[in-house]
């Protein structure tokens, strides 16, 4: 479920209220799942929840668009942060599992 929180006005702090919530490891989307830094094998999009979501846009370049995700994987037992390009310059392959990850979540991201 995608909690209520306050709406952090940057990146930086969303990743330090994340943090403060428990969400510490480095995680990246790939074309078959979530990374976590350090390790090889992917985490299936199907055992991650989305617990927060921040979207982020520039204030006069769309291509500024960001996202940030507080995410649990059930497989590895760990809260992490996704820190990724949105809209228009986000790469295919991760805008696909950014959205299987927004199938996860209370409330879809976009």
């Amino acid at each position: 479920m995608t909690a209520a929180a306050p709406m952090p006005e940057t990146v930086t702090d969303a990743v330090t209220f994340l943090a403060s919530e428990g969400y510490v490891e480095d995680l990246q989307v790939c074309p078959v799942g979530i990374l976590r830094s350090g390790h090889d094998d992917p985490h299936p999009v199907d055992g991650a929840i989305v617990d927060y979501t921040f979207r982020f846009e520039g204030p006069t370049d769309p291509g500024d668009e960001a996202i940030v995700l507080g995410v649990r994987c059930s497989q590895w037992g760990v809260k992490g942060v996704i820190i990724s390009a949105y809209g228009p310059d986000a790469d295919p392959e991760e805008a696909a599992v950014l959205n299987a990850l927004a199938r996860s979540a209370s409330r879809p991201y976009d």
